[in-house]
């Protein structure tokens, strides 16, 4: 199985036996669970069915939308089917409170069939995939999946639209057979921006500068230096490659021994060559609108905690804070990534991205990093921030840039409202992978739902909830489950999702570290999966 919250990630685990056929007899099973929880703000999720007579009276903007008002209207009355396909619905869970028709077609129910916006089909016969673009694509080819699209459409009416975080030229194949519309740029763009070489072309032409770098091939450690001495970068590198995931693609490099370790991964390829900073990374979410990028909020990451990844570097969840950087750095770092998306509109692109952005700790310089042109994990909660709430969420942006409307906004004003209210809110979430170097079918699992941390400090399930859009504490966390009960567990396997009001990170006298709490949540959370250990196929099972 594919690391299925991230892109092309290699299939780590061990092969897995062929299960019993059970997802039949899951279905069948399934009972009632606690009252989800919902809210005013979830009317747009249960407005699916209007009486006729009411909506043949909808009818659409003749005119464009002008502002916050006209676009909140225009999305609680939308009458096209959108639906957002994925291994699990967490990087756009909730806005189906924000627009009507919205729906999530995942491969893993953590509701278990009890969420009114998510749909997971029953047959799910084993496959080991590879990739989450095979993840998506099953989904799109499965009849239950069709049948269910079907069943939301209207006859004559609009046709569905398609989202997802990762698809290549054959889901756009599949989409186009299907008459579905995928509501993303061409996967020959995104892939052509993916380059790390093309974003920095991309950002100089922009002005939005990379740290000091180079770009070439070296084939030794001599022409590597002499591309450093080239450029004055010194001789502490940071070397990347076009193409490659999170912490698989990077390389530092100070000394022969340093480059003969890694590069059979670096020879033949073009090369970034960075001299290696100081630096505070930080991600942000952004829209290319026609109007103009509109600019999420900037969140820091969590990254390569042994407590929730087995991965050394790897991602791992995200925090938003007022703290996260200082004013000028933000407006520097908001300034950026409009600049970033200035040269996306240059390159054709058009909707939501995400931007790396590296702070020089030792100068203050604010820097490119990487690009993203997709949805990403920290979309989990740019969507539930203050100036979403004010306004909506940043993916209605991406909407509206695909759907049959025209909109004049003022994008300028709009982030200025949304840098002003950036200090008003705390948000953070962390990924929680197995850690354990185990093979297990699970037994028991944590449920889906609202949990708090008591008087005694002890972790209690609060209640079943669709999303974490309520929580209102730092003692509250949302916990999202991915694997659960007659799944298996694994090194690697992504087991859930965690979502609280509350900073995980603390500045420790030597580096960051995780707080008291958040290691008491992840705790808590994995002590609930219990499971039986299982030889793998490897050893005759």
């Amino acid at each position: 199985m594919a690391n299925i919250l991230e892109a092309h990630a290699p299939a780590s685990r061990p092969r897995m036996p062929k299960p019993s056929d059970l997802d039949k007899l899951r279905h069948k099973a399934r009972t009632a669970t606690d009252h989800l929880s919902a809210n005013v703000a979830v009317d747009a999720a249960y407005n699916q069915e209007m009486p006729e007579a009411i909506s043949n009276k909808v009818l659409p903007f003749e005119r464009k939308l002008k502002n916050m008002s006209e676009v909140r209207h225009f999305f609680r009355t939308n009458k096209t089917p959108i639906f957002f396909l994925g291994a699990t619905p967490v990087n756009l869970l909730g806005l189906d409170r924000w627009v009507r028709k919205f729906s999530y077609i995942t491969y893993y129910d953590g509701w278990d069939g009890h969420h009114p916006r998510v749909f997971t089909p029953a047959e799910k016969p084993y496959i080991e995939f590879q990739s989450a673009e095979e993840i998506n694509n099953w989904l799109l080819e499965n009849p239950e999946v069709r049948e269910y699209i079907d069943s939301q459409c209207t006859p004559g009416g609009p046709r569905p639209k398609i989202a997802m975080v990762f698809f290549d030229e054959d889901t756009e194949a599949i989409c186009e057979e299907l008459g579905y519309d995928l509501i993303l740029p061409s996967a020959a763009l995104r892939e052509e921006l993916d380059s790390k070489i093309v974003t920095t072309k991309l950002g100089n032409a922009a002005g939005a500068p990379s740290v000091p770098n180079i770009l070439g091939k070296a084939s030794t450690y001599e022409e590597l230096m002499a591309l450093a001495d080239e450029a004055g970068l010194g001789d502490d590198l940071v070397v990347q490659t076009p193409y490659g995931d999170s912490g698989k693609t990077t390389f530092f490099i100070d000394s022969p021994q340093q480059w003969k370790q890694y590069s059979k991964n670096i020879i033949g390829e073009e090369l970034k060559v960075m001299k290696r900073i100081n630096n505070q990374p930080v991600a942000v979410e952004a829209v290319l609108t026609g109007c103009g990028t509109v600019v999420g909020p900037i969140l820091t990451e969590l990254a390569g905690y042994k407590e929730l990844t087995p991965y050394k570097g790897g991602w791992c969840g995200n925090e938003m804070h007022p703290d996260v950087l200082t004013d000028s750095q933000r407006s520097r770092t908001i300034d950026l990534v409009r600049k970033v998306g200035n040269g996306l509109e240059s390159a054709g692109y058009r909707g939501f991205f995400e931007v790396d952005v590296l702070v020089d700790t030792d100068t203050d310089e604010v820097y490119l990093g990487e690009l993203n042109p997709r949805i990403s994990g920290a979309s989990a909660i740019t969507n539930v921030t203050a100036g979403a709430y004010a306004d909506v969420p940043l993916f209605l942006f991406h909407l509206l840039e695909f759907l049959d409307v025209e909109f004049e906004l003022d994008v300028d004003e709009i982030n200025e409202r949304w840098e002003e209210m950036s200090g008003a809110d705390v948000w953070s979430h962390m990924i929680i992978k197995e850690t354990d170097d185990i093979l297990q079918y699970i037994t028991h699992a944590p449920r889906t739902g609202k949990y708090f941390l008591d008087s005694r400090g002890k972790l209690q399930f609060s209640r079943a909830a669709l999303d974490w859009h309520q929580l209102q504490s730092h003692k509250e966390a949302y916990f999202l489950r991915i694997y659960g009960v007659e799944d298996y567990r694994w090194k690697g396997a992504d087991l859930g999702v965690l979502v609280t009001k509350a900073k995980l990170q603390y500045e420790g006298k030597k580096k960051t570290k995780l707080s008291i709490d958040a290691k008491h949540f992840i705790s808590s959370i994995r002590s609930q999966y219990k499971g039986i250990d299982v030889p793998t196929a490897e050893h005759g099972y």
